[in-house]
């Protein structure tokens, strides 16, 4: 099994009572991608085997190095040709002739849509609702007495035009992917029944109908569909994405009335007399992917991650372009508010609280938030009570992620800036930068400005800014925010126990601190018992003389 929401299996056989064959397949993972590939070496051609393995491993390996920019259907296309030229020129060379020859099948899975190709007579089936259809296209010859004489073949001629198909896939949806000892040996029907049992299955079934002797190779790689991916399918809409918006537009009923991003990408709009804010992708994700991808991610991960801490998000159904709707949280910016007045020492505890809940709920998912910051804090105050809201979908990203941008330079961990992967740790040092900056309306190590490269030193005491923190909450930030990473808390339920049973705290100092600092009493204990000795040394010399 490759992905949560894919199974897949494959087995081959070689014919007779030969040892190896002349097949081979593979199926990979790769990204977000399910890849499977069946090739069967022409048994007529000297190097049919070595053909097929070729081609497999090709198409793999190309698939990990693919430019990003290239469709799914490019990449096929132009891997498949290039295979091919490869194949054919070696024969020239090494034979004077086409001997490195195989047949292909091959399908690539991402979200809810399958990709598919072939060259040759090797078969694509999709099976659904116990009715078998097959995609691919049989190249070879229709006249009776050759249906066995193939048109097309990989490494038989200078150029091939590969049969490509795409189709969509739903749940419980299987995909049969085989060489033609399978197909030859059982009818659609056999491989209708038989194809929720599995690859092995398959051929061990064509296998008993021929008393264990089969007449060729047979190969069979099944992929069964346990669910479609949500993500990709939001991906591969057919919407398109404004490249304009303007005060007083209505979009699907959603009035705009105030841009809040300079960009004018994040609207506050109302609809039915309620208010909502209202998010468009970037301009640049019209013809950049990679952005679409992230926009589309955050509209996502807004829709599904449902928390207290969270504003409310959906995705309308019937939208017309792409956009996502949230909750309007009626309250003031965490970042402005310290403008006029830092946190009470109850309230930033109970910030602390909230943060650390929030990064424990988005592990589950394997998640981190990845730009936590006053800026994306909001404040609700209901009386005399303040409730924070965690806002900022499109930072959030996978944990121990080495390639996400995400994040403000000063309140980024170390190791953030040596492109270490973002953990819980480095999410811990962003929660205690933005406790210290709450308290004391200061960064603790200055104001980072981006592609900066600082150089940290240790950071004051919170209460040398404001006397009015507790030592053991100052405990609790200084541990967080610490420079060594082995000083500070490793996991998040770490913190969130100290912040709970605040006379467990054990004081923290930093590494240069002395010991008069570290522990008084043990200092003072020292110097009694070192005065004691040499006055006793200095007794014993003078009774001596």
């Amino acid at each position: 099994m490759f992905q949560n929401n894919i199974k897949v299996s494959g087995f081959s056989l070689a014919k007779g009572k030969e040892l190896t064959g002349d097949d081979f397949y593979d199926t990979r993972n790769i990204g977000n991608l399910t890849i499977a590939v069946v090739c069967d070496g022409v048994g007529s051609a000297d190097a049919g085997a070595e053909a097929a393995k070729r081609t497999t491993s090709y198409l793999i390996n190309n698939f990990k190095i693919r430019p990003k920019a290239w469709s799914i259907e490019k990449s096929i296309k132009t891997f498949i040709k290039s295979i091919n030229s490869i194949l054919y020129q070696e024969s020239m060379i090494n034979y004077e002739r086409a001997e490195l020859v195989t047949t292909l099948a091959m399908i690539v899975i991402e979200g809810n849509r399958l990709y598919g190709a072939n060259v040759g007579d090797s078969r694509v089936y999709l099976c659904r609702d116990k009715n078998i259809t097959k995609l691919s296209f049989d190249h070879n010859m229709q006249e009776a007495g050759y249906e066995n004489v193939l048109t097309q073949a990989i490494g038989i001629g200078k150029d091939i035009q590969p049969y490509y198909f795409e189709n969509i896939i739903q749940k419980e949806d299987k995909i049969l992917i085989c060489s033609d000892g399978l197909y030859a040996v059982m009818s659609e029907n056999r491989l209708e029944s038989g194809i929720s049992l599995g690859a092995h299955s398959l051929v061990k079934k064509a296998s008993r109908l021929m008393q264990d002797n089969l007449p060729d190779d047979t190969t069979a790689v099944v992929v069964e569909v346990l669910e479609t991916s949500e993500l990709d399918i939001l991906k591969h809409l057919k919407l398109p994405i404004s490249s304009h918006v303007k005060k007083e537009q209505i979009i699907d009923g959603y009035k705009l009335e105030k841009s809040l991003i300079a960009n004018d990408r994040t609207w506050l709009c109302s609809k039915k007399t309620k208010k909502y804010v209202i998010k468009f992708p970037p301009v640049e994700a019209i013809y950049d992917e990679k952005i679409l991808d992230f926009f589309v991610k955050e509209a996502w991960n807004a829709k599904r991650l449902k928390a207290d801490f969270f504003p409310k998000a959906v995705i309308p159904k019937n939208r017309t372009q792409r956009y996502y709707v949230m909750q309007h949280i009626v309250g003031e910016n965490l970042d402005e508010s310290l403008k006029s007045k830092a946190l009470s020492i109850d309230d930033a505890v109970r910030l602390g609280e909230v943060l650390l809940d929030m990064s424990q709920y988005l592990l589950r998912y394997d998640l981190v938030h990845g730009d936590i910051k006053p800026h994306n804090i909001m404040l609700e105050i209901d009386k005399q009570n303040i409730s924070f809201k965690i806002i900022d979908f499109g930072s959030i990203t996978e944990i121990f992620s080495i390639s996400s941008k995400a994040g403000t330079p000063s309140f980024l961990s170390p190791e953030r800036f040596l492109s270490e992967a973002i953990s819980e740790s480095s999410e811990i040092f962003s929660i205690g930068v933005t406790l210290y900056f709450s308290l004391t309306n200061r960064y603790p190590y200055g104001e980072i400005e981006p592609f900066q490269t600082p150089s940290f030193k240790e950071a004051k005491k919170p209460s040398f800014y404001n006397k009015n923190i507790p030592h053991w909450l100052e405990s609790v930030i200084l541990r967080s925010i610490a420079l060594d990473k082995e000083r500070r808390y490793m996991y998040y339920s770490e913190m969130v126990y100290e912040l709970k049973n605040p006379q467990k705290v054990a004081p923290f100092f930093a590494k240069e601190s002395s010991i008069l600092e570290r522990s008084p009493l043990t200092f003072y204990k020292s110097g009694f018992i070192v005065m004691v000795v040499l006055n006793l040394i200095l007794l014993i010399l003078m009774n001596a003389k």
